[in-house]
């Protein structure tokens, strides 16, 4: 409660020197920002609607036995691949991503899936083979997988 009282209080403050500063370049600002809360506004009902999706079909039990310490590392295995596969915004993924570690799923799994999503590009590779090369492409993506296994396990490690 006090971390968010000091955030709100120093917002507070940086506005009321905004303004006497200068009023006009605060409207401008918030406007700039009402234009990008706009822009954004579709990538956070999707992350809304994909974690309440989720969770609404998954239950907490169904998580930890999919993702879970039970299913153990067939389950980061799974994770990796789904990360690989899938093409999801960052913005969708970390509370997604928090939301299953709260109802179950293990720190190295959800890491996997994390570190996948941003390092390996399946989706994408067909683009990235025409721009970059294949030798390229799937050395890039390979790496980045087994990049992803390793820092998943020193996550599990460190983490758990």
């Amino acid at each position: 409660m006090a971390t968010i009282l000091t955030i709100y209080t120093l917002l507070a403050a940086g506005l009321a020197l905004s303004l006497i500063k200068s009023k006009e370049k605060t409207k401008k600002a918030f406007k700039i920002a009402g234009k990008g809360f706009y822009k954004s506004a579709p990538s956070l009902l999707a992350v809304l609607g994909i974690v309440g999706l989720t969770l609404g079909v998954l239950t907490p039990e169904m998580i930890a036995k999919l993702v879970g310490a039970e299913a153990g590392f067939a389950a980061t295995i799974l994770a990796s691949v789904i990360g690989a596969i899938t093409l999801i915004p960052s913005l969708v993924a970390f509370p997604l991503a928090g939301s299953l570690l709260r109802s179950g799923a293990t720190v190295m799994t959800i890491s996997a899936f994390v570190t996948t999503l941003v390092m390996v590009g399946i989706v994408t590779a067909p683009l990235e083979i025409k721009e970059i090369g294949k030798k390229f492409t799937f050395l890039r993506n390979g790496l980045g997988f087994l990049a992803a296994l390793a820092i998943a396990g020193i996550m599990g490690v460190l983490l758990s």
